[in-house]
């Protein structure tokens, strides 16, 4: 759809985006080939909403990722509009500056990526100095903010003594949890040499406002792009920790852009903790135009695996219809076309799934689901382990699946008080 410039050092051979290795499978590097399918999606809707227009062509469209680690969505947008304006701005240096002042804006989740982004982009760690290919900044930052943040922790029963700035004694709380973001303060609060990855665009009241402070004014973007950190550390581990992806892309959606576009786990669809909200907004408000669904992750993301696979999504605001459906799956896109998202309280993925489970609904009398109960029922764990093979006061009989046997036993009345949980039922 677009030809690329070999601007930047986007023309190297190997693309040295290509060769970096992930923080962690939260905080995965996009490769800039999905980084470019998203923009050539993007491009595609602009030009459906601007009869035609192409957006790589317009000066005034301002784009950001807020969440940006290498800097890969950035250089590919600044590399697209170094061609697309040659036109209206024929000098390359003048191009490139306005291009990197006015039109392309970052922010980075923690140190580190905040200079690999300002070196994809500027092709500097800092947009101010001799090498840097921008020549209007005069701060090292350029438009590829970082600073640390704190998190903001509250609630928690446990304490210990301290001391506060006057050398007063003061109990500090120590196991709350950051009312932003959810980080267990346990581990990230935490000296000032590590990254607290308390992310700028989750830890903010009024993220409009703290936007503006940013970027020193106020700012509207048509298209926030970008790939952001997939889960807080600090649960069970994996897929078990609290997820916070969907706060990314909730807040990004605050700041009003026209499209937005992110790349986020698939467990959203039907599962995944804390969820349940979001997904029935995004199932419900019939914004998302086009979703494209891997179920094995390492297709997207080569050596990456994450359970329930990866998506990428076009939101946008002005839209309100059904969403255009791709699976991928073993390098073949099969593409369902226009579907309902909220026909169903969870998404149906694939779409022979689908069609079958369209088939038995009709003559379908009882479903599964009212015989058995999700993970965590009332907030009772799974591992849960106090029970007892003899019958006390208040106890209630409990049929449990252990090891793969199937067995009885009885639990504390007040802990266990109704319904169905562990994998079985409880006879009141």
């Amino acid at each position: 759809m677009t030809v690329q410039t070999s601007f930047s050092i986007r023309g190297r051979n190997p693309d040295v985006l290509t060769c970096i290795a992930n923080l962690s499978n939260d905080e995965v590097f996009t490769p800039p080939e999905l980084a470019n399918q998203m923009l050539d999606m993007v491009a595609e809707a602009w030009a459906g909403a601007h009869d035609g227009e192409n957006i790589w062509e317009n000066p005034t469209v301002r784009f950001l990722d807020p969440v940006t680690k290498s800097g890969v969505f950035l250089r590919e947008i600044t590399s697209r509009l170094t061609t697309g304006l040659v036109d209206q701005i024929p000098d390359l240096q003048e191009r490139v500056d306005h291009i990197l002042a006015e039109q392309v804006f970052g922010i980075a989740i923690t140190h580190l990526t905040s200079l690999l982004s300002r070196r994809s982009l500027y092709c500097s760690k800092y947009a101010n100095s001799k090498h840097s290919i921008a020549t209007s900044f005069d701060d090292p930052d350029g438009n590829i903010w970082f600073e640390r943040l704190e998190h903001t922790f509250e609630g928690g029963n446990e304490w210990i003594y301290a001391t506060d700035s006057d050398g007063n004694q003061i109990e500090k709380r120590i196991n709350g949890k950051c009312k932003f973001c959810g980080a267990p303060q346990k581990i990230f609060d935490r000296d000032d040499a590590l990254e607290t990855h308390a992310y700028a665009l989750l830890h903010a009241q009024d993220i409009k406002t703290r936007v503006a402070e940013l970027f020193g004014e106020d700012m509207q973007f048509d298209v926030i792009i970008g790939n952001p950190p997939y889960q807080m550390t600090g649960g069970a581990g994996g897929s078990s920790d609290s997820s916070i992806y969907h706060l990314f892309v909730e807040q990004a959606q605050k700041l009003e852009p026209r499209f937005l576009s992110m790349v986020i786990p698939s467990r959203w669809m039907a599962g995944g903790r804390g969820l349940g909200d979001f997904r029935q907004e995004v199932l419900t408000s019939r914004k998302l135009k086009e979703l494209v669904d891997w179920g094995d992750s390492t297709e997207a993301f080569p050596g990456v695996s994450i359970k329930g696979g990866i998506c990428y999504f076009l939101w946008e605001k002005d839209y309100e219809g059904p969403c255009d459906v791709t699976r991928v799956s073993g390098g073949k896109e099969f593409h369902q076309g226009p579907r309902d998202l909220g026909e169903f309280d969870v998404f149906i993925r694939d779409e022979r799934a689908l069609s079958i489970l369209r088939k038995i609904l009709p003559d379908m009398t009882e479903p599964v689901s009212t015989l058995v109960s999700g993970d965590t029922p009332f907030g009772i764990a799974t591992n849960f382990g106090d029970f007892h093979t003899s019958k006390r006061d208040g106890d209630l009989l409990l049929h449990r699946i252990e090891k793969g046997k199937r067995s009885t036993a009885y639990v504390n009345g007040q802990v266990l008080w109704c319904g169905v949980t562990f994998r079985g039922w409880v006879r009141r």
